[in-house]
């Protein structure tokens, strides 16, 4: 399983400043066939400092959540720490 990107990324307005809502598709490699699937993204940064990042799936693919999610929080976080979510 690998996460190739995030695409068509766009943020929901929500009146919370410290969290950030999005919607996208994730393209996922899996078992050697590129699958894309709707995601919803929620950043939200706590008052301790610390990023907590959830990822729910519009259509969940056929392949265990755990890892699939835990690989999607990496990528996007590394994706907003770049900037590639907007602002």
């Amino acid at each position: 399983m690998k996460i190739l990107e995030i695409k068509n990324v766009t943020r929901k307005d929500v009146p919370i400043y410290y969290r950030r809502l999005y919607s996208g598709v994730a393209v996922i490699e899996l078992i050697n066939n590129q699958q894309e699937y709707p995601v919803d993204v929620s950043i939200e940064h706590k008052p301790t400092g610390e990023k907590e990042i959830l990822v729910t799936f519009t259509n969940p693919p056929d392949y265990p959540l755990v890892p699939l999610v835990k690989e999607i929080k990496k990528f996007i976080d590394i994706m907003d720490l770049k900037g590639g979510f907007p602002v």
